[in-house]
C-alpha cells in the first residue's frame, strides 16, 4: 500500500510539474532594418549564450528573424550585412516572467568605411581551402572572360581535360561532374560540349572534392567536382546579363541572363544561355604493325580535320513557394540542347613495311548529332526551428535523347593516284535515356556543436541505344548486320547515409557511412546473323568516410587535416554496351558487357597555415581498375574499356598564396605523383610505374579606378595510363578588366593560349603487334571582348535553389 501511495504521490507531482516544464522554453525575435527603414533581407543573426553560439538564421523577406524553443537564460544577438556597420545587443533575458522577447527594430547604418574596404578588398581569394573541399572562385580572373566552364575547369587546381574530353583530377579519370549538386546525365563527349556551352559568367564558384563526405554518392572513383551557378536571391527583381564575342581560327560567341524575381511568399527564377562556335582540331596519327618477331609489316598515317559548327542552349526556371516561414516547395525544370555539324576529311597513306607508299584512301565523313537533356524537380524543405534542424525531400525525372547521322565515304587510290573504287557507308544512332529519382535528406543539430546528416536515395534508369548502320551497294542501302544493334540496360540503386560532425576546441570530426545496393541488367538484342545476349550484376557496398581536423595553435593558424574515403566508379551506360561503332575506316570503338566497377581507397594528410600554405601527402588504391584500351585486330584499332588490375597512387600536392603588395595577389598550385599500374593488358602482363607533375598559376593585380587585370597558366610533365603516354601540357592566359555603370557593369578583355602552346600530343603502346602515336592541333588561341551587368539588389541571402536528388546516374550517360 506505501508502495502505492508513493507511485501516486510521484505521478501527481509530475502532473502538476508539467506547466513549469512547458514553461521553460520562450522565443527571442525581433527586425532588420536599413536606415532608410527598408528591410535587410539575408541579414546575418546570430544569437549567443555565454559566448556559444545557439543559432544563427539569415533575416527573412521582411526583415524578421525569431529563434524559438529557447531555454530560459541570457541571451545576445549579433547582425551584420554587407556594406553596414555591425550591432550588437545588450543581454536579453528569457524568463518565466518574459518568455517572449521581442527585440526593438534593429537599424544598421551604411558604413562608409566599410563600403570603401569592400570595394578595395572584398573580390574573393581564387582560391579557398576547407575541411573537405577546395573552392575556386570564377569571378576573381579577368581571364576567364568569354571563357566556358570547361575551359574554367582546365585552369582549376589539379584539374586537366585529355585529348578524348575526359576529365582527370589530381592525375586520375573517372571524377564525378556536378551542375549545383546534380549530375549532368551525360557521357564525356556530351559532358564536355554542355560545359563548353556554359558560359563562365554564369558560374559563381567550383568545389574540388577528392574525398567528398557521405552525402554525395559513392560514385566517382577519383573525386567529386561540383559546379556553382551564380543566383540572385533578393526582394523584386534582380538579375545578371552577359556577353561576349571571341576570335579564334572562327568566331564564336556566349550570352547568358540570369533573373530573379520575388515577391510576397513567391520566387521566380530563370537563367539562359546560348553558345556558337566552330571548333577547330587537326589530328595526326601514325601506326606501325609488325609480326611476333618485330620485322615491320606496314605503316598507316592518317591526317583527320575536323570543324564543327556548335549550337548550345541552356535554360533553367523555377518557382519558390514560401508555405511558411519554415516551409519552401519548389520546382525546376532544367533543358540542354545541342546541335552539331561536322564534315571531315581524312587522308590515309598506306606504306609497306619497307615504308614504300602503297594506296592512298581519301575519307569524306559527315557527323550532324542533336541532343537534348529535360530534368524536372520537385523539392520540399522544411526547417523545424532556429537550431537548424530541417528535412529536404527531392523527386526528379529526367530524359536524354540524342540522335546521330553519319556517312562514310572512302575513295581508294593506288600509289601513282590512280582511282580504284568507292565505299559508302551510313548509319543512324537514336539513344534515350530516362533517370527516375527520390532523396530525402535530414539535419539535426546537438548541442556542444555536434550535427547529424541522414538520407536515403533511390534511382532507376532505362536506356535504349540504337546502331543502325548501312552499307551504300549499286546506290542501295543494304544493312550491315555484323555492326547493327540495339541495346536495352536497366539500372536500379537504393541507398542510405549517416554524416556525423563534432567541433572539439581543437579538433573537428567528421564520420561518414554509405550503404548502396545495385540491381542491374543488360540485354544486347540481336539480328539475323547475331544472337541475343543477357547479363545481370546484384551487389551491395559500403563506403565509410572520416576527416580529422586539429588546430596546432590556439588561433586555429596552422592545422593538421586527416581524411579517409571509400568510393566506386560505375561504368558509363554506353560503355556495357558491346556494339561496335565506326570513327573512320581503320578507327572503332566497342563497348564491354563484362565491364566491372572499380573500387577506390582514398587517404589524405593535410596541413594548412590559414589560407596562405597547405601541404598534402595522398595515397589511392584502385582495384579492378577500368581503362580506355586500344586492341588491334589486323590494320584497325579498336577502342573500348576494361579491368586492367589495379592502380596505386602516390602524390605530394602544395599551394602557396601570397600577396608581394597590396594591389598583386599571387596563387601557386603544384603536384607530383608517382602511377603504378600492375595487371593483365589483353594477354600480356602489364607493369607500369611513371612519376609525373603539374603546375598552376595566377597572378591578380588591383589597378585602382576600377581596373584590374590577371596573368595565369598551368603546365604539366609526360603522363602515363595504362598504354598512352601524353606529352607535356602547357598553357598561358592574361586577361583585363574596368568597372563602368557605377560599378553594375564590367567591361573584360581577355586571351587564352596566348602563344599557341597548347597542344595534345602521345603515343599508344603495350600492343602485341602494333603500336601509334597522335598529334592535335587545337584552336585553342582565343581573344575574347566580354560586356556583363548586374541589376537590383546585391545581397547573399534569402531564397534557396533546388537541383535536385540526381547526384550519380548523368554522370555515366556516354556515347
Amino acid at each position: 500500500m506505501n508502495c502505492k501511495r508513493i507511485i501516486c504521490l510521484l505521478h501527481c507531482c509530475f502532473l502538476l510539474s508539467i506547466p513549469a516544464i512547458a514553461q521553460q522554453v520562450g522565443t527571442v525575435s525581433g527586425t532588420v532594418l536599413a536606415a532608410d527603414h527598408s528591410p535587410v533581407i539575408g541579414a546575418r543573426v546570430e544569437l549567443f549564450k555565454q559566448d556559444s553560439v545557439v543559432g544563427v538564421i539569415a533575416a527573412g523577406e521582411d526583415g524578421g528573424f525569431s529563434f524559438t524553443k529557447l531555454s530560459f537564460g541570457a541571451y545576445k544577438l549579433r547582425v551584420g550585412a554587407m556594406g553596414m556597420a555591425g550591432y550588437q545587443s545588450e543581454t536579453l533575458l528569457v524568463s518565466a516572467d518574459y518568455p517572449e522577447v521581442k527585440v526593438p527594430a534593429i537599424v544598421l547604418k551604411n558604413d562608409a568605411k566599410e563600403l570603401k574596404a569592400v570595394n578595395i578588398t572584398g573580390k574573393k581569394d581564387y582560391v579557398e581551402n576547407k575541411i573537405d573541399r577546395t573552392i575556386v572562385n570564377v569571378n576573381s580572373l579577368a581571364s576567364n572572360t568569354g571563357a566556358n566552364a570547361l575551359e574554367v575547369l582546365q585552369k582549376s587546381p589539379g584539374v586537366s581535360v585529355d585529348g578524348n574530353d575526359n576529365i582527370l583530377f589530381k592525375g586520375k579519370g573517372g571524377v564525378l561532374v556536378l551542375i549545383d549538386d546534380k549530375p549532368t546525365y551525360l557521357s564525356a563527349t556530351d559532358l564536355a560540349a554542355y560545359l563548353r556551352s556554359l558560359p563562365a559568367s554564369a558560374l559563381e564558384r567550383i568545389e574540388l572534392m577528392d574525398n567528398p563526405p557521405a552525402q554525395y554518392d559513392a560514385a566517382g572513383a577519383a573525386g567529386v567536382i561540383n559546379i556553382r551557378t551564380k543566383k540572385t536571391r533578393n526582394a523584386g527583381l534582380n538579375g545578371n546579363a552577359a556577353v561576349s564575342i571571341g576570335q579564334s581560327f572562327y568566331p564564336q560567341a556566349n550570352e547568358s541572363v540570369n533573373l530573379n524575381y520575388r515577391v510576397n511568399k513567391i520566387n521566380l527564377f530563370t537563367s539562359l544561355s546560348y553558345g556558337y562556335n566552330q571548333a577547330y582540331r587537326k589530328l595526326e596519327l601514325t601506326r606501325d604493325y609488325f609480326d611476333k618477331q618485330g620485322v615491320p609489316l606496314s605503316y598507316i598515317n592518317q591526317t583527320l580535320y575536323f570543324r564543327p559548327k556548335n549550337n548550345n542552349g541552356n535554360v533553367k526556371a523555377g518557382l519558390d513557394y514560401y508555405l511558411s516561414p519554415q516551409s519552401t516547395l519548389g520546382v525546376v525544370y532544367t533543358g540542354t540542347y545541342s546541335s552539331s555539324k561536322d564534315h571531315s576529311p581524312v587522308y590515309s597513306n598506306l606504306f609497306n613495311g619497307a615504308r614504300e607508299l602503297d594506296s592512298v584512301i581519301v575519307a569524306d565523313n559527315v557527323n550532324n548529332r542533336k541532343f537534348s537533356n529535360n530534368g524536372f524537380n520537385l523539392n520540399y524543405s522544411h526547417r523545424f526551428d532556429s537550431t537548424g534542424k530541417q528535412l529536404n525531400v527531392d523527386l526528379d525525372y529526367v530524359r536524354y535523347s540524342a540522335d546521330a547521322d553519319q556517312s562514310f565515304n572512302n575513295d581508294f587510290y593506288s600509289a601513282d593516284k590512280t582511282y580504284n573504287r568507292s565505299e559508302k557507308t551510313i548509319a543512324n544512332l537514336p539513344a534515350a535515356i530516362n533517370i527516375y529519382t527520390v532523396k530525402a535528406d535530414y539535419t539535426h543539430p546537438f548541442r556542444n556543436n555536434a550535427k547529424l546528416d541522414a538520407g536515403i536515395k533511390s534511382s532507376y534508369v532505362s536506356t535504349d541505344n540504337a546502331a543502325n548502320y548501312f552499307n551504300i551497294v549499286n546506290n542501295t542501302p543494304v544493312v550491315n548486320y555484323d555492326i547493327t544493334n540495339r541495346f536495352l540496360y536497366k539500372e536500379n540503386i537504393n541507398a542510405g547515409y549517416l554524416n556525423f560532425n563534432k567541433s572539439f576546441r581543437r579538433i573537428e570530426l567528421q564520420l561518414g557511412l554509405r550503404a548502396e545496393n545495385a540491381n542491374i541488367e543488360g540485354n544486347q538484342q540481336g539480328n539475323k546473323e547475331r544472337p541475343d545476349s543477357t547479363f545481370n550484376i546484384h551487389y551491395t557496398s559500403l563506403f565509410p568516410s572520416a576527416y580529422v581536423s586539429y588546430k596546432l595553435d590556439t588561433v586555429g593558424k596552422n592545422t593538421l587535416i586527416l581524411s579517409y574515403g571509400r568510393r566506386i566508379g560505375r561504368p558509363y551506360y554506353q560503355d556495357l554496351n558491346p556494339f561496335v561503332l565506326l570513327s573512320d575506316k581503320y578507327t572503332y570503338s566497342s563497348g564491354n558487357p563484362f565491364l566491372r566497377p572499380q573500387f577506390v581507397n582514398n587517404f589524405k594528410l593535410a596541413f594548412n597555415h590559414g589560407s596562405t600554405y597547405s601541404f598534402a601527402v595522398i595515397y589511392t588504391h584502385l582495384k579492378d581498375y577500368q581503362s580506355e584500351v586500344v586492341q588491334q585486330n589486323g590494320n584497325i584499332f579498336i577502342n573500348s574499356r576494361d579491368n586492367i588490375g589495379t592502380v596505386d597512387y602516390l602524390g605530394f600536392a602544395t599551394s602557396l598564396s601570397l600577396k608581394p603588395a597590396n594591389w598583386w595577389s599571387v596563387y601557386i598550385y603544384a603536384d607530383v605523383f608517382n602511377n603504378s599500374f600492375k595487371g593483365m593488358l589483353y594477354t600480356e602482363k602489364l607493369d607500369i610505374s611513371a612519376v609525373a607533375a603539374s603546375v598552376d598559376f595566377s597572378n591578380q593585380f588591383v589597378l585602382g579606378k576600377g581596373w584590374s587585370a590577371d596573368f595565369g597558366g598551368y603546365y604539366s610533365t609526360k603522363r602515363t595510363n595504362s598504354q598512352f603516354t601524353v606529352d607535356p601540357l602547357v598553357q598561358l592566359n592574361a586577361g583585363v578588366q574596368k568597372k563602368i555603370w557605377k560599378d553594375k557593369g564590367v567591361l573584360k578583355l581577355s586571351a587564352r593560349d596566348l602563344f599557341h602552346l597548347y597542344e595534345n600530343n602521345g603515343a599508344i603502346g603495350h600492343m602485341p603487334n602494333a603500336r601509334g602515336t597522335f598529334h592535335n592541333i587545337y584552336n585553342s588561341e582565343v581573344v575574347t571582348l566580354g560586356l556583363s551587368y548586374n541589376f537590383g539588389k546585391s545581397s547573399d541571402g534569402g531564397s534557396k535553389r533546388k537541383s535536385g536528388s540526381s547526384e550519380a546516374e548523368q554522370e555515366r550517360i556516354r556515347n
